[in-house]
């Protein structure tokens, strides 16, 4: 059933139903996204999963500071297109890459903790792209360390439906940028669990730092539109200074 492969479809859907039934006419706004986490029974994340693929298709639109608003009408063709999220991926990833962390710290090498802290310092790289790779690396690298082939192809296979997966793709790229620094000491916290082969630390280090991401993710998504403003806005101010003329707030 949809419902069990893909939790945001339910959310969705329901959505959609209600604006159908006339319930939230185009220009009115919906209730916030804890009251719908409460009335689906689901996550905030989930909720945020739904509402930037109804977003995607022209539904909804997430005001920052304002709440979301329905600005057309859309259908569960629509929806369907878009395949998994990166919320219910980052869910998955939760459950598996935890028991991977806890299985690497009991079997890993010598050389398995060279590399990892090698990946670590490349993350440091204030190249987005470079330190991205890295990051992706180091969970590729964990798994292998667990000599389990069966796991690391798993791991491999989460990070590729990232990518595959169109909403899942567009949640992350509007979240790039932001809490490097937070993010190497998360993995340095896995790393050291993963060094002194404890098992339990690293699976609760690599917990913390996934739950640590779907926050960010939140965070991010919600504030996108606002930056978006500001950077137009930004960008036109360079623009009119470029040509000698002072803007009028500038007095």
């Amino acid at each position: 059933m949809i419902g069990q492969e893909k939790l945001y479809r339910r959310i969705s859907d329901g959505i959609l139903a209600r604006l159908a039934a006339g319930e939230f006419p185009i220009g009115s706004r919906l209730p916030t996204e804890r009251k719908l986490a409460d009335a689906y029974g689901v996550s905030r994340a989930s909720v945020r999963e739904a509402v930037v693929a109804l977003e995607m298709i022209g539904v909804l639109e997430l005001r920052k500071g304002s709440g979301i608003y329905v600005v057309s009408l859309g259908t569960n063709e629509e929806v369907e297109t878009l395949d998994i999220g990166a919320f219910e991926l980052l869910e998955a990833r939760r459950g598996i890459e935890a028991e991977v962390a806890a299985l690497a710290a009991v079997r890993r090498s010598d050389q398995d903790i060279v590399e990892l802290a090698r990946l670590i310092d490349v993350m440091r790289d204030p190249e987005v792209t470079i330190s991205e790779r890295a990051d992706r690396d180091f969970h590729f690298a964990l798994a292998a360390a667990t000599g389990n082939r069966a796991m690391a192809t798993v791991v491999t296979d989460l990070w590729a439906m990232r990518e595959r997966c169109l909403l899942a793709r567009t949640i992350h790229q509007r979240a790039r940028g932001g809490g490097e620094d937070r993010r190497v000491e998360e993995h340095e916290a896995v790393l050291d669990a993963v060094r002194t082969q404890n098992a339990e630390g690293a699976r609760g280090a690599m917990r913390h730092h996934l739950e640590a991401v779907i926050e960010h993710l939140l965070v991010m998504t919600e504030n996108e539109e606002f930056e978006a403003v500001r950077r137009r806005i930004a960008h036109r101010r360079s623009h009119i200074l470029g040509q000698g003329v002072v803007p009028a707030e500038a007095g």
